[in-house]
């Protein structure tokens, strides 16, 4: 990148599960949440920032352009333009990516930046026979006219349609993403059992996380409107354990297959923002620096093993950036499923998948597990889909500081076949 682009500050909200209902936070009430306590920190008033930019893939009819409410609600005033973007389970990631590059470009010095979902509101709507029906009630201007209308109506114009299904469903392939996670636990031969042992694994670290403190200056209190507080991610199952996991039965192949809903990550509510800054607005405010975002990838592969796009867009951040993964003290990637991780993991070690897939002469060789997801991931915390790549940025900056600096990349697989990756470094 041309000029430096650092992160200054940010934070995350709680990340709460869906119980089967709307839950009781809008996706930009959640973002306001998140970024309104960045903003008392920092030295300037929030009419100095130059752009907000907001990952949120399913915003309500009511949010459209949602990082624009967002800034109005954050007052940063009519002047400071703000767009939303969206690249699935990666919006969070783009939107860091889309500010870093308006800062290295030299076209902006402060951008607040990040991703905020609220799942448990996808819509439920009306199927096209339904909607078509209602347009002939409409169209209907006599009482003759709207009683043939009504005796054409039929019971099944009231199934259902379930917005976040289709959504998690890939419309090419014609594959939801568990199916395309069952797919990487075939080709890979990943077991049951190690996708369970992964799952726990991740609700140990995330616990142990949140008892050691290590998540206090990460995850900001949410209260609603009823004066109920949530402090740590609902979703966390502190008391999981391989006998429990092992009775749950296959979600996506309840014959044959091997993911559950305790070995795949969580329909969940929550967002994550962060403030970025050019060297010139650190100096000129006196900012405290977190890291420094180095550059990202983008990687497209088959939808229907859309897991695999964190393995591609990581070798490309490699390469153009001439490290190695030994070189990097924490990898953040994403728990969509405990089968993608883990697939992940073995195509990165294959000697053949760097031949036949990656076009390389050798692997770049598996993750140390100490240095994978240390503190646990979206199996435990739960997968917001706009906010999660915003997520584990901000988290891996604390992590590396609190280890005392280095390297990092925090990478994602995206539905529709894509993998992004960020590379990032934390000084001492």
């Amino acid at each position: 990148m041309a000029n430096p682009v650092y992160v200054v500050d940010g934070a995350r909200t709680p990340f709460l599960k869906a119980r089967g209902e709307p839950g009781p936070f809008a996706a930009a009430d959640l973002a306001v949440a998140a970024a309104r306590p960045v903003l008392a920190r920092l030295p300037f008033a929030p009419s100095e920032i130059d752009e907000v930019i907001v990952g949120c893939v399913i915003p309500a009819a009511d949010e459209a352009n949602i990082a624009r409410i967002i800034a109005l609600r954050l007052g940063c005033g009519k002047h400071v333009p703000a767009y939303t973007v969206q690249r699935n389970c990666a919006s969070g990631l783009q939107a860091l990516a889309s500010a870093a590059e308006r800062i290295a470009l030299g076209q902006a010095h402060l951008v607040l930046a990040g991703g905020t979902e609220a799942m448990s509101r996808a819509p439920i709507q009306w199927n096209h026979a339904m909607s078509g029906w209602l347009a002939q009630m409409m169209r209907a201007k006599s009482l003759s006219g709207r009683a043939q209308a009504l005796v054409r109506f039929k019971l099944s114009y009231l199934q259902p349609v379930y917005a976040l299904l289709l959504g998690l469903t890939d419309p090419l392939v014609k594959l939801n993403m568990g199916q395309t996670a069952e797919i990487l636990a075939q080709r890979f031969g990943i077991s049951r059992e190690e996708q369970d042992a992964y799952a726990l694994q991740s609700h140990q670290r995330l616990a142990a996380a949140f008892d050691d403190g290590s998540l206090a200056g990460e995850v900001e209190p949410l209260y609603d409107t009823r004066g109920n507080v949530a402090l740590e991610d609902n979703g966390l199952r502190r008391d999981s354990d391989m006998q429990q996991l092992a009775k749950l039965k296959p979600v996506f192949d309840r014959k044959y297959g091997v993911v559950t809903s305790g070995n795949s990550s969580q329909v969940t509510d929550g967002a994550a923002m962060l403030m970025l800054a050019s060297e010139e607005a650190v100096k000129r405010h006196n900012l405290p620096v977190m890291g420094e975002l180095k550059g990202h990838a983008w990687a497209g592969v088959d939808p229907s093993q859309m897991g695999l796009g964190p393995v591609h867009a990581v070798a490309r951040l490699l390469a153009a950036r001439k490290i190695q993964m030994n070189d990097l003290k924490h990898l953040e990637l994403n728990e969509a499923f405990a089968a993608q991780v883990l697939a992940c993991q073995a195509a990165w070690a294959s000697g053949d998948y760097a031949r036949d897939e990656l076009g390389l002469d050798a692997p770049l060789g598996s993750m140390d597990p100490a240095r994978l997801n240390p503190q646990g991931g979206a199996i435990a915390c739960g997968h917001p889909v706009g906010a999660s790549g915003a997520r584990i940025v901000l988290h891996m900056l604390h992590a590396l500081r609190r280890a005392g600096g280095g390297m990092g990349v925090a990478t994602l697989c995206i539905g529709g076949g894509q993998g992004g990756a960020m590379l990032v470094e934390a000084a001492a």
